[in-house]
């Protein structure tokens, strides 16, 4: 059974995985996408190029600034109201600063922790209300491998990763009975402008990652799964390194 994902809210939809999960819907047949980032300008670039591409597709952008949690309930009712009702939700939304070495600053880890968790949490919740009632719809949520472990180089950003698969995984134990889909995708290294500057190797591209989410977010059933699917061998061998070793690593 393929899940329709036809009225879509994308989350972090201005650059990087989000954009490209909304150019993705749009090509595979989504009917209405809001758009929701803080950039108004990127907002407007992505759903231009959306419009011109697929005229019978109706784009709305909204911004918003997901730290804004009081925001998120009544910005989510007044999505539905412009779509016609909302069926998918994606969570893209995401920062990572740079964490020098010797630098402990909790602004930029609470700066990550409420981009990447709580502002997660909060539209998953509004959502997770939405959809059980209806027993159908789909969340989806982007973490990343650098949640399986805690590594030296940015110890709040694995830990937002990390909290937002567990969230993700308990309420997809929640919602399974309600016939709600719930997607945890774990990236490996894409090509964004997150990445870039980093040294990293071998990153897919933001539109290769965007379709293999959307593949899997469509299989149904729920689930948890690295993108590219490698990653879940890499992830394997990094959990299973002792601890007592693992922290002599510079990963």
């Amino acid at each position: 059974m393929t899940v329709p994902l036809q009225r879509a809210i994308v989350v972090g939809a201005s650059s990087g995985i989000g954009e490209a999960i909304a150019h993705e819907l749009a090509r595979t047949g989504a009917a209405a996408i809001a758009l929701v980032a803080r950039r108004q300008n990127e907002l407007h670039r992505v759903a231009g190029i959306i419009k011109h591409e697929h005229p019978e597709i109706k784009v709305q952008t909204y911004m918003h600034d997901v730290v804004d949690f009081d925001q998120t309930a009544p910005l989510f009712e007044r999505i539905e109201r412009d779509l016609g009702g909302v069926d998918t939700l994606v969570y893209a939304a995401g920062v990572m600063p740079e964490v020098v070495e010797g630098e402990y600053s909790f602004t930029k880890d609470r700066a990550m922790i409420e981009v990447n968790l709580l502002g997660a949490i909060a539209w998953m919740d509004v959502a997770a209300a939405r959809f059980e009632a209806a027993r159908s719809g789909t969340i989806l949520g982007i973490s990343s491998i650098a949640g399986e472990r805690g590594r030296r180089g940015n110890p709040g950003y694995n830990t937002s990763k990390a909290a937002l698969s567990t969230f993700l995984e308990a309420l997809r134990n929640r919602m399974s009975r309600y016939g709600v889909n719930v997607v945890t995708i774990k990236p490996g290294f894409v090509d964004t402008a997150m990445t870039r500057g980093k040294g990293i190797k071998g990153a897919i591209a933001a539109d290769e990652a965007a379709r293999r989410c959307l593949s899997i977010a469509r299989a149904g059933g729920s689930g948890s799964a690295f993108v590219p699917g490698k990653w879940a061998l890499v992830a394997l061998v990094i959990r299973s390194i002792p601890s007592f070793i693992f922290r002599h690593l510079n990963l």
